[in-house]
């Protein structure tokens, strides 16, 4: 494998109530021995459960990561099953939590190799965008995804359909679907990362995060745009808006 030039990391976030009472997402970041971790998630589970579950998901996967800053597909899924431990574990402690649960979307970039890795569960989701094109996107874990897969609903359908919000895959939830990681790969700069919650990709649709991405001067000028963008659509439905959740990243050249 040919060697890639460095890549340096720029980003901005922002975590949101929406039209909530209270935020049940949860963001954390670190950046350690030349890797950076990004790390969003979506709790469910009763007005504490789900800011417990994401809390101590995304706690979990960031202190994993501190404590071993490897990178590679085997080290994220490590680190997210730790996180599933911890979320399942605090369940036995709290009957008042036992029905909490939590997407959870964790993204590692190695700026030195660079080289990128993703992992997810639930409908929180990664986009990478290069050259300010849409490059791939991760698939949600919803049975809005499978009836799509299966023929019984478009494409188009991902932010409408009225069973959108029915997972059948999150932290802490049971059931046998693992996490799915990325495969390894190369990164340069140019490329943006977006990792946000449902309460930001449902209200923006992909031409709108490429445009903004193309007019804007760095992360912090296209979460803004993006997030404007979520709450003209947001406001014009008058549909009660969740918290929304994200990370913007980009990739410039190492000096």
């Amino acid at each position: 494998m040919a060697d890639r030039a460095p890549v340096a990391l720029s980003w901005a976030s922002i975590s949101a109530l929406g039209m909530r009472e209270s935020n049940q997402d949860s963001i954390g970041d670190a950046r350690k021995g030349g890797v950076a971790c990004f790390v969003v998630a979506d709790g469910a589970g009763g007005h504490t459960g789900g800011e417990v579950a994401s809390r101590i998901a995304v706690e979990t996967v960031i202190g994993a990561f501190v404590a071993e800053p490897a990178f590679g597909a085997a080290a994220l899924l490590s680190c997210v099953d730790h996180a599933n431990a911890s979320v399942a574990r605090d369940k036995q402690h709290a009957s008042e939590r036992q029905d909490m649960s939590t997407t959870l979307a964790a993204l590692l970039i190695d700026e030195q190799a660079a080289r990128a890795v993703w992992a997810h569960l639930g409908d929180t989701r990664i986009y990478l965008f290069r050259d300010s094109r849409l490059l791939c996107v991760s698939k949600d874990h919803s049975l809005t995804q499978q009836l799509i897969e299966a023929g019984y609903a478009s494409t188009g359908q991902l932010r409408t359909h009225p069973q959108r919000n029915i997972l059948y895959a999150a932290l802490g939830a049971g059931g046998d679907t693992p996490p799915v990681v990325s495969d390894e790969i190369g990164v340069q700069p140019g490329d943006a990362f977006l990792v946000c919650t449902d309460g930001l990709w449902e209200w923006v649709v992909e031409d709108d995060m490429e445009r903004s991405l193309r007019a804007s001067g760095g992360p912090e000028d296209w979460l803004a745009a993006l997030c404007a963008t979520a709450q003209t659509h947001a406001t014009a439905s008058r549909k009660l808006r969740d918290n929304y959740s994200a990370y913007a990243v980009m990739l410039g050249a190492a000096r």
